[in-house]
C-alpha cells in the first residue's frame, strides 16, 4: 500500500531513498496489469507469424496492443534467424512457468536446432553476427561492413 511521505519530495535526501522509496504524484493512479493464464499445450503461431504478432501464442495476442508492421520487413536470412530466436525466447518464457510441458520442451529443442543451423549458415555466408562468434574466426571480423542489420530491400541483406 502506498503511504504519503511526511516531507515533500523536494525536501527528501535522495541518498536516503532507495529505488522503492520514491513518491508518487497524486495524478498517477496505479495500473492493474492483466496477463491471461496460459493453458498447457496452447496453440502456437509459426515462427514468422510469431515475430509479426509479437508473441508465439495466439492466446496472448491481445487486441489492444498495436503491433509493429513486422510483415513489412523483407524475408532475408537475417530476419529468418531473428524469427527463430524470437520463438526461442517466447518458448523459454513459457517453459519458465510450465516446466512439465513435454510438447513445448520438444518444440524448444526443435527450434534451438533450427536456430543453430540458421546461425551457422548465416555466419558462413556473411560472417560473425555477434562479438562472441568472432572468437571462432581467424581474425577480428566483427567490424566488417555491412553490419547484419544493414539490409536493403531486394538485396540478400
Amino acid at each position: 500500500m502506498y503511504t504519503k511521505p511526511d516531507k515533500p519530495a523536494e525536501d527528501m535526501d535522495a541518498a536516503v531513498c532507495g529505488d522503492a522509496c520514491g513518491t508518487m504524484p497524486a495524478c498517477a493512479p496505479l495500473a492493474v496489469p492483466y496477463v491471461p493464464f496460459q493453458q498447457k499445450e496452447p496453440k502456437k503461431y509459426d515462427h514468422t507469424e510469431a515475430l509479426e504478432n509479437g508473441t508465439l501464442f495466439p492466446g496472448l495476442n491481445l487486441p489492444f496492443h498495436l503491433k509493429a508492421k513486422a510483415a513489412n520487413v523483407p524475408m532475408t536470412p537475417l530476419s529468418e534467424l531473428q524469427a527463430l530466436e524470437f520463438v526461442l525466447v517466447e518458448l523459454g518464457l513459457y517453459l519458465d512457468t510450465h516446466q512439465d510441458d513435454a510438447q513445448a520442451m520438444e518444440l524448444y529443442r526443435q527450434y534451438a536446432a533450427l536456430e543453430k543451423e540458421g546461425r551457422a549458415r548465416y555466419e558462413a555466408a556473411y560472417g560473425p553476427i555477434t562479438q562472441a562468434a568472432t572468437a571462432q574466426s581467424k581474425s577480428w571480423a566483427w567490424l566488417k561492413d555491412p553490419w547484419p542489420w544493414n539490409y536493403q530491400e531486394g538485396g540478400d541483406k
